[in-house]
C-alpha cells in the first residue's frame, strides 16, 4: 500500500517524528510513504514560516537510509495552493520543486483568503463555497507545479450542520473541466482517506467523483491518509483499493523524481493477503 500523504514535526500541526510514523507504516504494511508536510504561504497561516526545505529533505535522507529494504521513504511536500500567493508558490517550487519525488497541491482557503473552516460556511450557500473553490482547484491544475489534487472535495469535511446536505452530483458539471485539465496535463488526484475517519464518513473525493473522472478517461490517482498521527498511516488504504477498483481504476501511481509508474491494484492487493 502506498501512503502519499503523511505530516511530521516539519508540518505545524503534527507532533510526530518521521521515524515514528516510518515504524506505524511498517507495521500497517504500507510499502512506500511521502512525508508530506505543509508548504504555507499566506502570511495569517498558523504554518507560515514553519516550513524548513533543507532540514526535512536531510531528515528524509536519513530516514531512507534507517529504513532500506522494509521501506520506501519519498521526499514530499503539501504546498498550499490560493490565487494570492501563486507568486510565491511559484518561486517555491523554481527553487525546490526538483528535490522532491512527489508534490500536492492542495486549496485550504477561499480566494478572499479566509481559510475553509466551519466559521467560513456562515451567511454562505454551499454553491458560494464550492464553486469558488473548486476554481481555485483548476487554478491549481492548470499551473503545472504539482503532481497531485490534494482532498478534490475538501469543503465537505469542515461543513457545519446547517450546510452537510453535500451531493456531489451538484458539482459534475463543474467538475468534468477540471476532470479534463488533470488528464491533459498528467495530474492526479488523490484518495484522501481521512474522511473514512472523520466527520464525513467518505473519503474525499468519494467513489461518485471518482467514476466520473474515469468516464472522462482519467487513470491516475494517488493514495494517502493525511496522517498526523502514527496509529492513523495506512488508515483505510486497503478499503479505498477496493473501492477504485469498483470504480474502474486499475492502478495506482508510485512517483519517483515527481514521475509516476502505475502500478497494478491487483499486485498490491496480492501482496497485503
Amino acid at each position: 500500500m502506498f501512503d502519499y500523504h503523511v505530516h511530521s514535526t516539519f508540518s505545524v500541526d503534527c507532533v510526530i517524528p518521521i521515524e515514528e510514523s516510518c515504524r506505524a507504516a511498517i507495521a500497517a504494511g504500507v510499502t512506500e510513504i511521502a512525508f508530506t508536510d505543509h508548504v504555507d504561504h499566506v502570511p495569517a497561516d498558523p504554518g507560515y514560516g514553519y516550513y524548513r526545505p533543507d532540514a526535512y529533505l536531510l531528515e528524509i535522507e536519513r530516514a531512507q537510509d534507517r529504513f532500506a529494504g522494509a521501506l520506501t521513504v519519498l521526499k514530499g511536500a503539501e504546498v498550499d495552493f490560493n490565487q494570492g500567493t501563486t507568486d510565491v508558490v511559484a518561486s517555491f517550487i523554481g527553487e525546490y520543486g526538483a528535490a522532491y519525488d512527489f508534490v500536492i497541491g492542495s486549496v485550504h482557503y477561499a480566494p478572499n483568503g479566509t481559510m475553509i473552516f466551519p466559521d467560513y460556511f456562515a451567511d454562505r450557500t454551499e454553491d458560494d463555497v464550492f464553486l469558488p473553490y473548486l476554481d481555485q482547484i483548476q487554478q491549481a491544475v492548470e499551473s503545472g507545479w504539482f503532481d497531485t489534487i490534494g482532498h478534490l472535495d475538501l469543503p465537505k469535511r469542515y461543513a457545519p450542520k446547517s450546510h452537510r446536505n453535500y451531493d456531489p452530483a451538484r458539482y459534475r458539471e463543474r467538475l468534468e473541466p477540471i476532470f479534463d485539465a488533470m488528464i491533459e496535463r498528467g495530474v492526479a488526484f488523490e484518495i484522501n482517506t481521512s474522511g473514512l475517519r472523520q466527520t464525513p464518513k467518505t473519503s474525499m473525493p468519494g467513489p461518485a467523483v471518482v467514476r466520473w473522472y474515469v468516464e472522462r478517461g482519467g487513470r491516475i490517482i494517488t493514495t494517502g491518509t493525511d496522517s498526523h498521527a502514527a496509529q492513523t498511516v495506512g488508515s483505510g488504504l486497503a478499503k479505498t483499493l477496493d473501492m477504485l477498483t469498483l470504480c474502474g481504476i486499475d492502478t495506482v501511481a508510485s512517483f519517483r523524481a515527481r514521475r509516476a509508474q502505475h502500478v497494478p491494484i491487483a499486485d498490491l492487493q496480492m501482496r497485503g493477503s
